[in-house]
């Protein structure tokens, strides 16, 4: 992971943030060391959840995972960088869907030192606007994964101030890859090929230019 995030940070000028996971520890002391060496890499960002991924476990407990977090805080701050910290609070993702605990621990997330603040999974309107209202003034980050019938100057408007998709863009283009082949498998069709961008403009699009197409 940390040689992942050495060579992509090196790649580009774009600042890099690393999605974390849990800290690849679950004691503070642990989850302190590594980011440290998260941070030498060279990201811009990083990321920490309150999750063991244990499924008997779905959550750390709250007193755990706010030590966890004053952790990293202070391993970023020893590191003397500008380290955008983002503490996740894991819930909806991993089956407890309860509000009132995500703002808790959000809220003390936020009394511990993030900087931004997450709960990857949460959907419906009234529950984005209750968590940003309740970390306010500190930035939320919300998770667009799958048709949510909101845009982007939507979710602005309820205040989200960083929206991330995870994985949902390369699973549009393994979507479109399987449908395609099995498609041709089937039916031995090629229809799947209709519209596709050319060579010529794939490569122009990853040139020096490709800023100036998207402008």
């Amino acid at each position: 992971m940390l040689g992942h995030f050495r060579e992509l940070a090196a790649a580009t000028d774009v600042p890099l943030n690393a999605d974390f996971e849990n800290g690849f520890a679950d004691d503070p002391d642990g989850v302190a060391e590594n980011v440290t060496r998260c941070i030498a890499t060279g990201v811009a960002g990083l990321s920490i959840e309150d999750s063991p991924k244990d499924a008997s476990t779905p959550l750390y407990d709250f007193d755990l995972s706010v030590a966890r977090v004053k952790a990293a805080r202070a391993a970023i701050d020893r590191a003397d960088g500008e380290v955008v910290f983002t503490a996740r609070a894991e819930n909806f993702i991993r089956g407890m869907t309860d509000l009132d605990d995500v703002i808790r621990r959000l809220k003390a997330y936020k009394a511990a030192g993030a900087d931004c603040l997450y709960a990857p999974g949460i959907t419906k309107r009234e529950q984005i606007e209750a968590v940003v209202q309740a970390v306010a003034p500190q930035p939320v980050n919300f998770l667009a994964s799958g048709a949510l019938g909101f845009t982007v100057s939507d979710l602005a408007a309820m205040g989200v101030r960083r929206i991330s998709v995870g994985g949902s863009l390369a699973r549009v283009a393994m979507a479109a890859f399987i449908r395609t082949a099995t498609e041709i498998a089937k039916d031995g069709k090629f229809d799947g090929f209709a519209g596709l961008i050319s060579n010529a403009e794939l490569n122009k699009f990853f040139s020096a230019d490709r800023k100036k197409l998207l402008s």
